[in-house]
């Protein structure tokens, strides 16, 4: 049974793993808004949150976006957002200075999509 054992906690911890490796919302300074208007030179549109790079005030910062079924559901789809798109992103920092932004609401095309 002891053979059998380090299996069993391994087995028992893997699913925590991807748990503890996302993004918790409260490492964002919520009293902090950005707006920023600037195209992405990057767009990972994947789960468990779609992903994005943009250049702003010279330097590049990792852009947080919603699932994708939720910005799909709300108006927002990938063709509307993809590289070299020029867009508003309104949300908030990371609190410990990392250039990364949570995003709230995305603005293209005169359109506002709520992502949260």
């Amino acid at each position: 049974m002891r053979p059998l054992l380090p299996a069993l906690l391994l087995a028992l911890a893997a699913p925590l793993a991807p748990a503890a490796a996302h993004h918790g919302w409260s490492s964002y300074d919520a009293t902090q808004v950005l707006e920023v208007k600037a195209a992405l030179t990057g767009l990972d549109w994947a789960n468990p949150h779609a992903t994005a790079e943009v250049t702003w005030q010279g330097a590049k910062w990792d852009v947080i976006l919603a699932p994708t079924a939720r910005m799909e559901n709300r108006g927002l789809t990938k063709d509307m957002i993809d590289r070299g798109q020029v867009i508003t992103l309104i949300g908030y920092p990371r609190s410990d200075g990392t250039r990364e932004m949570r995003i709230e609401r995305v603005i293209v095309g005169g359109k506002t999509v709520e992502l949260r």
